[in-house]
């Protein structure tokens, strides 16, 4: 399997300054191809092949100077990035989008440059680790978790953050496969996400939000000074980097909340089912659509399904229409506003949270799909109304119980 590693570099002025002019060399070299690729479509009547304008890097470092001191990978990774972004666009266009053309990088556009297969290496080297990147030299990386023995580095990209903090992925292979999904999962959940609680599970367990009301409100006012300055100013400049470190806090504590309670539910269960949510269309309506956007349910779902795949966890994402208004004991559709949060079926009387009857039809419907043996309770049985809201810290805390044990204890008394 392929994998992302992500770690913060610790540039000197000396290495931010080569850095950026490495960057800045890469984006000229991005313009220039596009250049030449818009040149060769007028002539020729077709657009050119990737390696067309790959050969021509040999004699563009005839006269252009700056080309010989970035690396010849990392050159050639740049043409194969507009070829990326020139296949994107086809994709959306096959899919009904309206689609412009390609437009030159200015840059605060370009952040990113990729060493492809060769030229860096991690090592250790005055008792600290470096990334050793070839015509930069040493930089030290903050190594704060190991990558696994028999990974092979296929590649690393280093980019500046809006902050100025510089940053390197790398592009991991590993050797082995990840583990077959069980035929028959014996443990199953199925979780219904929200705003007020953020996932409630058919296990009775209701996840809150994360409070973000504080960062939020200090976003706001680092913004608001920042429309006060003078554009281009030194003081401008700073602000601007304030707004950015506000952005980037509220980027890490979201992101560690999700990235936490996907992996409790992928390390937990053998089966998770969850909505297929159209996210972004739910962010074009006129209500509620900040919150939304803030929940960022599209990113916990990508991170579970990876997480599952890697424990080897079934995920299966599961048509959300109806899935509030059908009862989850004997299938009757019944109409109820947002305001109301107790299901209340009027043909068989099951009374369940309303959240925690959406999950149970979630999970119906994934092992429906998924067509695998489980032998499971009724509803009726064991879905009940949870008012304790459990934190995603406290579910991922090491040495505490898990969240079952947390609901069983909670269910009891």
């Amino acid at each position: 399997m392929y994998y992302a590693y992500n770690y913060r570099l610790k540039p000197s002025d000396a290495h931010r300054e080569e850095l950026d002019r490495h960057r800045d060399i890469c984006r000229q070299l991005y313009n220039h191809t596009l250049y030449r690729l818009n040149e060769y479509q007028d002539e020729h009547g077709e657009l050119p092949s990737m390696t067309t304008l790959r050969s021509e890097l040999p004699d563009l470092k005839e006269w252009w100077d700056d080309l010989s001191d970035v690396y010849s990978k990392v050159l050639q990774t740049v043409v194969e990035r507009l070829f990326n972004n020139l296949k994107g666009l086809s994709k959306l266009k096959e899919n009904g989008y309206g689609v412009g053309q390609l437009k030159w990088k200015p840059p605060r556009e370009f952040r990113s440059f990729t060493y492809s297969q060769s030229g860096f290496k991690l090592d250790r080297k005055g008792g600290q680790t470096v990334l050793s990147l070839s015509k930069l030299g040493d930089i030290p990386i903050r190594l704060h978790r190991a990558i696994p023995d028999d990974a092979t580095l296929k590649q690393v990209t280093v980019k500046k953050g809006p902050t100025g903090e510089w940053f390197a992925t790398f592009g991991v292979q590993m050797d082995r496969e990840p583990p077959d999904p069980p035929e028959n999962p014996e443990t199953c959940v199925g979780i219904d996400v929200g705003i007020l609680t953020y996932a409630h599970d058919t296990d009775g367990a209701a996840v809150g939000s994360l409070d973000l009301s504080d960062d939020c409100d200090r976003l706001e006012r680092e913004q608001r000074k920042l429309s006060r300055k003078q554009h281009g100013s030194n003081n401008y400049e700073k602000q601007r980097r304030r707004v950015a470190e506000c952005h980037a806090d509220l980027r890490r504590k979201r992101r560690d909340f999700l990235h936490k309670l996907s992996a409790y539910y992928a390390q937990e269960y053998d089966l998770v089912a969850v909505e297929d949510l159209n996210v972004k269309g739910m962010t074009e309506s006129p209500s509620n659509s900040r919150n939304t956007a803030s929940a960022a349910w599209r990113t916990f779902l990508s991170l579970l399904e990876y997480k599952c795949e890697r424990e080897g966890t079934h995920f299966v994402a599961v048509n959300p229409r109806g899935t509030t208004k059908e009862c989850a004991s004997c299938g009757v559709s019944t109409e109820k506003p947002l305001w109301v949060r107790e299901h209340s079926c009027p043909a068989c009387g099951f009374e369940a949270d309303r959240d925690a009857n959406a999950a149970w039809n979630i999970l119906s419907r994934g092992l429906q799909d998924v067509g695998v043996g489980h032998s499971e309770s009724t509803p009726v049985e064991t879905a009940f109304p949870v008012d304790t809201s459990v934190s995603a810290k406290r579910v991922v805390e090491a040495g505490s119980p898990t969240l079952k044990e947390r609901t069983a204890s909670a269910v009891s008394e």
